[in-house]
């Protein structure tokens, strides 16, 4: 392995100089707002998540505004994000937070795993950046500059398995203010430079140490599985909390059915009728008297 000393050093250089100007890496930023960045930020790239991240923090700059409004508001303003719940999991967590913790968000990973849709990639994440504890935070993009940096592999493995997590613990810095900024510079690293489809070798600052460049750049030795769309339920689910964000009072069933967001999907009757069944199941949506309605 190289002179890992060396690349902890090169990296965070790297990200001093190049890293991206995001608010909630400010000193300033709170850990309210840190916690917020990384519930946004699962599976959703940064350029959809700063507008709505800065609304949510306008309206709701600390837990308590948020767990004193209606959890429908919550997935109002969650807008396009995708993956819906994860708006009702930091709602729950939010009140959590007001009811057992004075409405501070903890500080330490295990009270931070107790809240609400926090796993343990969020606890550390926000341990780290929010407390500055040198905890082991390991995304995709880091996934991925560990895997061609160390292993000479493209892709790193399709599941997280206990050897990529050893790695990754090795790798961390002694110092601990040191080891927070690998933590955000190899992340940065991988979003920006060792990226998936179109790595940019030329620019990225370690590539002289690179296992993958020196093994001749092999191709993945699997072919990753895309996440389709056009005719899913996600798309149909998507639609019908288009037409409940849009609405401004509960929406007869029948009308939600036949709702044009939700007829432009194209799903037959059986398809919308279970997609509207699961987001009742799953509680983001509400059937009362006089319709359905984002929750109250």
């Amino acid at each position: 392995m190289p002179q890992i000393r060396q690349l902890h050093h090169a990296i965070t250089d790297w990200f001093a100089q190049n890293g991206r100007d995001l608010p909630w890496r400010h000193p300033e930023a709170s850990a309210w707002s840190v916690m917020v960045s990384e519930f946004m930020l699962q599976q959703t790239p940064v350029v959809r998540v700063l507008p709505v991240w800065e609304e949510w923090m306008q309206r709701w700059p600390t837990p308590a505004d948020l767990a004193a409004e209606p959890a429908g508001e919550a997935l109002r303003a969650w807008g396009r994000l995708g993956y819906p719940r994860r708006a009702l999991r930091l709602h729950a967590a939010a009140t959590r937070i007001v009811e057992e913790h004075d409405g501070a968000v903890p500080r330490t990973p295990d009270e931070l795993l107790a809240l609400p849709g926090v796993g343990t990639y969020t606890a550390a994440a926000v341990a780290c950046f929010a407390f500055n504890q040198p905890e082991v935070v390991v995304d995709t993009n880091i996934r991925r500059v560990h895997a061609r940096l160390f292993t000479g592999r493209a892709l790193p493995e399709p599941s997280y398995t206990a050897a990529e997590a050893r790695l990754a613990a090795d790798l961390m810095p002694d110092d601990d203010a040191l080891a927070c900024r690998w933590n955000a510079a190899v992340m940065e690293l991988g979003a920006l430079v060792c990226t998936a489809r179109s790595p940019k070798c030329d620019a990225c600052p370690v590539a002289a140490s690179c296992a993958w460049i020196a093994a001749g750049q092999p191709a993945p030795h699997y072919t990753p599985k895309g996440q389709p769309w056009a005719g899913t339920d996600r798309q149909v689910r998507g639609a019908f909390m288009a037409a409940l964000r849009d609405a401004e009072a509960p929406v007869p069933r029948e009308a939600l059915l036949r709702a044009d967001v939700v007829q432009s999907t194209g799903a037959p009757e059986e398809q919308r009728l279970r997609c509207l069944g699961s987001l009742l199941a799953d509680g983001l949506a509400h059937e009362g008297p006089t319709g359905v309605s984002l929750p109250h």
